[in-house]
């Protein structure tokens, strides 16, 4: 299992173990996404803006990072049904979302199996699998009640 992001000392260490340089931009949106986990690019820019500057950072430039961590396996990207991309740190496990289709909430479920892929499909078709990313939807103990408030 991979390391998750926030358990490194700094995000300069984070980055340099994968392999990527340690810019002003890239540790300004592990940061970012530190203060909170399944942030679309819109929160994760907002956080920066509330920060120390990026180094100028553009929408752009911010996807160009996102995409960047994405694939050194540093961020993972959710997609929702009904949702824009979402980043978080957790990476290198075998987790799965809830998701409330009242508020949006979304919250981390870990797997009771423990291995990846945890589900296997009847026929794989020839593919060798090696992850499920499982989506459970449904209603937040809070929009629960106010649906039942009326």
């Amino acid at each position: 299992m991979e390391t998750p992001a926030n358990d490194l000392r700094t995000a300069t260490d984070l980055l340099r173990r994968k392999g990527l340089r340690s810019t002003v931009q890239r540790r300004a949106v592990l940061d970012a996404l530190r203060s909170g986990s399944h942030a679309t690019a819109a929160e994760v820019e907002a956080r920066i803006e509330d920060a120390e500057p990026a180094g100028g950072l553009s929408r752009q430039g911010l996807y160009n990072v996102l995409d960047d961590l994405t694939h050194a396996g540093l961020v993972r990207c959710i997609e929702p049904a009904g949702s824009p991309a979402r980043y978080e740190l957790r990476v290198g496990d075998n987790h799965h979302h809830l998701v409330c289709r009242g508020c949006g909430r979304i919250e981390d479920v870990d797997c009771t199996v423990g291995a990846a892929p945890c589900m296997d499909p009847l026929d794989a078709k020839g593919f060798s699998l090696d992850e499920a990313e499982i989506t459970w939807w449904g209603l937040c103990e809070v929009c629960r009640k106010a649906e039942a408030a009326g």
